[in-house]
């Protein structure tokens, strides 16, 4: 099946950069969410994006608005009846994760790859919900997806080569380096980077340094680009913690255990950038 029309559920700050990137790579993009006002967030988000790019000299005027031009919001996911590809966005959630599947196996043609853009959830999971599990399938982006070259590639159980080298290729397709990682929770990235992120926040937690200490010393000292608890603040403590809770419910090892604090921070409503308000304040 050729795919010339993407479907992208969620205009957040991932499905957004998904969006754009499908719509870069010449795909028409029809992109979903539950209000008006989360989709033209997400697609004035692209436009300012675009916009850089052209001040950069990456990109020119008239590409940038060819890109825009292929780049469709809603707010009715039955329309996603349309599309020959969906990449489901949503919040790091499973029990929505779960229902958006279920409903976009009612709603897609037969045939279509549902995949998902989960950080954590078991893909397999997600598929047995579906009467496609075959076609069901991990493609987890990096943020922020429009510079973040990596594309996580995560079978279910059930998922087909076929599937597999068809989101393969369209990764490709889009600029991206894709790399398998089988379904385990957290897969590579994020049982990787969870914990280290886990740990910086207990450093805090436990007064060993200060937020701006702690990221200076894995800058300088690790030569990481960003520090863990900035990057935590990027990605959104909410997303944190529920990949943490994936990552302890799912090997029941106390090492994944999320610290308290950052359970403290999601409950006060501390998300990070999102929120003005994480580890620093924005």
């Amino acid at each position: 099946m050729e795919i010339k029309t993407i479907g992208v559920v969620g205009a957040g700050q991932m499905g957004n950069g998904i969006a754009q990137v499908a719509a870069g790579s010449g795909c028409q993009v029809l992109m979903s969410d539950i209000a008006d006002s989360f989709l033209q967030k997400g697609l004035n988000t692209i436009a300012k994006n675009l916009e850089r790019s052209v001040e950069k000299g990456k990109l020119t005027q008239g590409k940038r608005d060819e890109i825009l031009a292929r780049i469709r919001g809603t707010v009715q996911l039955e329309e996603m009846a349309s599309v020959d590809f969906v990449i489901e966005a949503a919040t790091e959630n499973e029990a929505l994760k779960i229902t958006l599947f279920k409903d976009l196996d009612r709603i897609s043609r037969p045939g279509v790859i549902l995949a998902s853009n989960t950080s954590s959830i078991s893909i397999t999971k997600i598929g047995g919900v579906t009467q496609r599990p075959s076609q069901v399938i991990g493609m987890h982006f990096m943020n922020p997806v429009p510079v973040m070259k990596l594309v996580e590639i995560i079978r279910g159980l059930r998922t087909s080569q076929e599937t597999f080298d068809i989101v393969k290729s369209l990764a490709e397709k889009m600029d991206k380096t894709p790399v398998e990682a089988h379904d385990f929770p957290g897969f590579i990235s994020n049982r990787i980077l969870m914990p280290m992120i886990n740990e910086a926040i207990y450093t805090l937690f436990e007064g060993v340094g200060t937020p701006e200490a702690i990221d200076t010393v894995m800058k300088l000292g690790m030569n990481h680009p960003m520090g863990p608890l900035a990057l935590a603040d990027l990605i959104g403590l909410d997303t944190c913690l529920a990949i943490m809770e994936v990552l302890f419910g799912g090997f029941k090892d106390p090492k994944y255990r999320p610290c308290p604090l950052l359970r403290k921070y999601v409950d006060a409503g501390y998300l990070g950038k999102k929120s003005g308000r994480g580890f620093y304040t924005y």
